[in-house]
This record gives C-alpha cells, structure tokens and sequence, in this order.
C-alpha cells in the first residue's frame, strides 16, 4: 500500500492524502521523498489549480518517525538534505490547504504550516513536542510559527511541548478556519474547488507575493505587488474577469 495517495477528486483540485495509519501518518524519509516528488510534479500540471493536503479523517501527522531517527548521528541527519525535500512543498506555486483532523505535531504541525490555508476540526491539536526528546524543530517550526502567532505564543509551544487545540489555534493565527470533525475533507475541497475556479495567473501571483514580502521593507513588497498587479494587465484572464463583470456573466479562465 503506497504511503502517499494522490486524488483527483474535482476538476482543478488535486489531494495528496498521507497515507500511514498504522504510524499515526508518521513523517520517516520515504514519506518525505514521496511527499517532494507529488508537490514537484503537481506544481507543473496545468490542470491542477490547488491543492489539498490531509491526513485523513483521523490523524494529519503525529509528527516525525522517532524510531526513524533515534540512533542517528549529525552527519546521517545532514547527508539526508531533508531541507531540499521539504523545499518542493515550499515552493509549490499553487494554492495549498492543509485539512487538519486529530493530531498535527512536530513534523505534522510543519507540514501543515507550509501550506497557505489550514482547515482544522474542532478536535484537532498542533504542537512541536521536540524539546521533549532531546532536540527542536528542524522543518521551519521556530520560524514559521513564530511569524504565524508571534514570539510569546511560539515561545510557550516549542519550550513546553505542550499543544493547542484548534480553537487555540485559530485565535493564535495557527488556523484559518475551525469547522467540525466531520467537515473537515468537504470543506477543504470546497475552498479548493473555489480557489480552482479563479483566475490561475491571478491567484500564483498572489501567493508569490504575499509570501516574498514577509521577509523584505513595506516599501520593496509594496513595489512587489504593484508590479505584479500591472503584470496580470497583459494576461487573457484579466480580459476574461472584467468583460464578465461588466457583461454580467460568468467568467471562464483559461489560465493564460
């Protein structure tokens, strides 16, 4: 049974569905490699708009295979290059939503903070437990989720271990929505099959946007977006989005 399951189940919309049950969706190498290889290759697809990344209906990830790593030394965790694989996640062009049921820790609350929007059910609980054996967050977690919820926040989860539950969560700026259990899945391929529907050129914009002025001057991501806002003036879509509004009907985007 392959670890990682990829779906196509609307049109636009592409699931990557972590596929251990047994290990509570454990993140070993293989995960990670597999994990690397869809991102690489959906980031490609043209028919692919957004995409959805879970767990399932039960865990999202518990976080990194400690049996995996126990006996490791410095030179076997560097030789691994895991930052290289995580990159393709990173820097997947389109729209990722993380759908977060049961636990998101370590690795797993990683994961989840790489994606753009997260879904969580009420039941769901993020941490980073890694003090708690010895090391820290080696995938971005003291530093995307620092800039998720702010120092204090971070500081209290990375030095006790201790997590949040998702309504927590969703007041810290670690959650974009908070829905029940059960709606989890539906309601992350609802926005995705939302965010599909938009104009593609439009909505990878956005994103590389918002995301490369995090780390610069208000006024070098202001310039940023001001460029890529006159930019999509050359695209078919911006023609496409404003005769339909104008003509009050709906668009049709091609992507181009």
């Amino acid at each position: 049974m392959s670890e990682i399951l990829v779906e196509r189940p609307l049109p636009g919309v592409a699931v990557i569905r972590l596929n251990r049950p047994d290990a509570r969706n454990a993140l070993n190498q293989a995960v990670r490699e597999q994990l690397a290889a869809h991102f690489t290759e959906l980031s490609s697809d043209g028919h692919v708009r957004c995409i959805v990344l879970t767990g399932g209906d039960q865990v999202f990830a518990a976080g990194a295979d400690i049996r995996d790593m126990a006996e490791r030394g410095a030179m076997e965790m560097f030789q691994r290059q895991t930052h290289r694989l995580w990159a393709a996640i990173a820097q997947c062009p389109k729209p990722v939503i993380a759908a977060v049921n049961g636990f998101a820790l370590g690795g797993g609350c990683e994961l989840a903070m790489h994606a753009d929007l997260i879904v969580a059910g009420e039941g769901a609980s993020f941490g980073q437990p890694e003090v708690r054996v010895g090391i820290m967050p080696g995938a971005g977690g003291t530093q995307r989720l620092t800039r998720a919820v702010g120092k204090f926040q971070a500081m209290r989860m990375l030095l006790t271990g201790l997590p949040v539950k998702a309504p927590e969560a969703l007041r810290m700026g670690l959650a974009s929505e908070v829905v029940a259990d059960d709606q989890v899945q539906s309601r992350a391929l609802e926005l995705a099959e939302l965010i599909a529907g938009m104009p593609p050129l439009a909505v990878m914009q956005i994103k590389e946007v918002l995301l490369a002025g995090q780390d610069v001057s208000l006024d070098t991501a202001l310039m940023l977006e001001r460029k890529a806002f006159q930019l999509l003036f050359d695209s078919a879509d911006q023609k496409e989005g404003m005769r339909a509004f104008l003509e009050k009907r709906k668009p049709v985007y091609s992507g181009s």
